[in-house]
């Protein structure tokens, strides 16, 4: 049985019918899923869960992030809707980003997978020594 594609027009023409199915190859769901759940997503939108950052505070957070990729990062981020860019009219310009609400419920889930992650690293690292000795290491 083949999952029914859902293209992001059908999708805005009638949400309510027609459900995204992030396994569906056309789904716009999973363009989303993929700026959240990279590496630098993931860590951009788990910091600004602290709270609003300007660029070079998130950019010292989110270590070994690129100035390049923390910036396409943020651009995608805030095209999905999930953080809002707001510039100051100061001289020199000041931008704050921050979470939205969408993006705050985004991060409270995200945190609860690397919480949990991070809570049974231990369980994962004797996982990947017994695998790398058994299969002849990495």
């Amino acid at each position: 049985m083949e999952t029914p594609a859902c293209t992001e027009a059908e999708a805005h023409e009638s949400e309510s019918e027609q459900p995204f199915d992030v396994f569906a190859r056309a789904c716009p769901s999973r363009e989303t899923l993929e700026h959240v759940t990279g590496r630098w997503g993931s860590l951009t939108v788990g910091a600004l869960r602290e709270g609003p950052c300007r660029f070079n505070e998130l950019r010292r957070r989110v270590e070994g992030v690129s100035e390049k990729m923390l910036s396409q990062t943020l651009h995608a981020l805030e095209r999905d809707g999930i953080v809002n860019r707001e510039a100051q009219p100061t001289n020199p310009p000041r931008v704050d980003y921050e979470l939205t609400p969408l993006g705050i419920e985004v991060a409270d889930r995200l945190l609860a997978l690397i919480h949990h992650l991070e809570g049974n690293m231990s369980a994962v690292l004797t996982a990947r020594a017994t695998y790398d000795e058994t299969r002849g290491g990495r």
